[in-house]
């Protein structure tokens, strides 16, 4: 729909247009996207049981909301695309600081223009994308910011008395009259911020200085907040939470499914990135790493693991692959099991870590986490050799091991092309026979990358020895490396 042409308030009468209250329009919309089965979000994974239809409820409640949860949980990513829910257009007195209804003006400017031209009056259109201001709370936000203040400059400047109501310069919450408002991280609004906030709440009217305004302000409110933030910095004040309508908790994806299209569709990647392939295994363990993080005694779990670590684990996965092309003049083809912990510099930035964890540093943490979900899929795709042992079965892995304990050794060199890495992997007996067993139908690119896989889940599993190299991974007989370590340590 392109703007209306309509310019003045003459014109706006003659049409069928009724106001409507944002928290009416809001909900006039979700019912006619409920009614013609549209999505109301868009890049929301993992919510559609969830949190969805607590925030549909809140909308056709007429209810302000708070979003509560740990970051990373998409909390800002909603409260925005709220704006999907307004009308296209709408419009409002030209110049009015408040961004008045023609037909329903709460300001003393729009009165007064409409007073003076009537029919008149000049009327200019919003856009919804328009409609929507967001407030960060911080240690320097002040009353004045947020709902107003004197202006002794404008006083002199029109000469006029503080006893008159045009010497008020309006805050950010009357500005945004008509619009979605959202403050982030609400904990962190000082106390008295807060309670400035009851009246606007309640009543929709604001109070400035000596004025005791009744201006009936027309918004719908978005509050975020952590848990974390009620014991670390601050709290909501009790009134002011008895006066959001809805609390609606987030939560983290709760399969890997969900936090895989959360990745695929955040990750911002370039057209040469596209075309890298990233089998599928890949993707599972950029997610299983988040998964270990959360569950971890070395991570703070109050603080949360945002989904940011995988979307930025999977961006340096995609990364290290394209070094490897670019640096060798190679083909853009396939990411590998080694380019995995490329990620680590990506995942110390993203989680908090208790004392213990601190002791161990960032880097050891973050590749404690890959080793594990290593091997915590390992066991989802392959029998579980801890069983196997303890069974005294005969296992699937006995050929494999038995090669490398014939003093077979097998290096991965990172800048190998694919064929030498490919050529390299077949090479090891009974490798590729185990991923025909338990997975037939994997090909190309996802087989090889499989078959390394497997050699670190059985790395992991303390069936074979792993070692870091300079320019790669090598992979050897565990009982060998044992014995010529105590070797040279008796030497010594």
């Amino acid at each position: 729909m392109s703007q209306p042409t309509i310019k003045t308030l003459g014109e706006l009468k003659k049409t069928d247009y009724k106001f409507l209250s944002i928290k009416d329009e809001l909900r006039e919309n979700l019912i006619s996207k409920l009614k013609n089965k549209q999505p109301i979000f868009d890049g929301i994974f993992g919510y559609e049981e969830t949190v969805i239809p607590e925030i549909e409820r809140a909308i056709l409640s007429h209810h302000n909301i708070l979003f509560l949860g740990l970051r990373g949980q998409a909390k800002t990513k909603m409260a925005r695309q709220l704006v999907n829910l307004l009308d296209e257009y709408i419009p409002v007195i030209a110049g009015s600081p408040l961004n008045d209804d023609p037909l329903q003006p709460i300001s003393n400017f729009a009165k007064n223009l409409i007073t003076e031209k009537a029919e008149a009056t000049p009327i200019t259109w919003i856009h919804r994308s328009e409609r929507f201001a967001e407030k960060l709370a911080t240690p320097d936000v002040s009353v004045a910011d947020l709902i107003g203040d004197l202006d002794p400059i404008k006083a002199a400047n029109l000469k006029l008395s503080f006893a008159d109501e045009n010497v008020i310069h309006y805050g950010l919450i009357p500005r945004s009259n008509r619009f979605i408002f959202v403050i982030n991280e609400l904990p962190d609004l000082q106390a008295r911020l807060q309670v400035a906030l009851f009246n606007i709440l309640q009543e929709g009217d604001v109070q400035i200085r000596g004025f005791n305004l009744r201006i009936p302000l027309d918004l719908q409110f978005v509050f975020t907040a952590n848990p974390e933030d009620y014991t670390n910095r601050g709290s909501i004040v009790t009134p002011l939470k008895d006066r959001i309508g809805s609390q609606i908790l987030t939560h983290y994806p709760k399969s890997i499914e969900h936090s895989k299209q959360i990745t695929q569709d955040q990750a911002k990647l370039n057209k040469q990135q596209k075309q890298i392939e990233v089998p599928e295994i890949l993707k599972n363990l950029v997610e299983q790493i988040a998964i270990e993080a959360r569950t971890s005694e070395f991570v703070d779990s109050k603080s949360g693991v945002s989904a940011r670590l995988t979307i930025s684990a999977y961006e340096s996965l995609i990364s290290a692959a394209e070094l490897r092309f670019l640096k060798n003049d190679l083909p853009y083809s396939y990411a590998r099991i080694s380019d995995l912990y490329s990620a680590v510099p990506a995942i110390n930035g993203k989680i908090e870590l208790v004392y213990e964890g601190e002791q161990e540093g960032p880097a050891i943490i973050a590749q404690n986490l890959i080793s594990l979900a290593i091997r915590n899929t390992f066991v989802q795709l392959f029998p579980d050799p801890e069983k196997l042992k303890r069974k005294k079965e005969q296992s699937d892995y006995a050929t494999i091991i038995n090669w490398f304990s014939s003093n077979n050794i097998l290096d991965l060199l990172e800048n190998e092309n694919d064929k030498v890495y490919s050529s390299a992997l077949l090479v090891v007996e009974g490798l590729e026979d185990l991923i025909t067993k338990y997975h037939p139908n994997v090909k190309g690119a996802d087989k090889f990358v499989l078959m390394e896989f497997a050699l670190h889940g059985l790395a992991e599993h303390s069936l074979l020895s792993k070692n870091k190299l300079v320019d790669g991974t090598s992979f050897k007989d565990l009982f060998g490396s044992l014995l010529n370590q105590n070797l040279n340590f008796d030497k010594g």
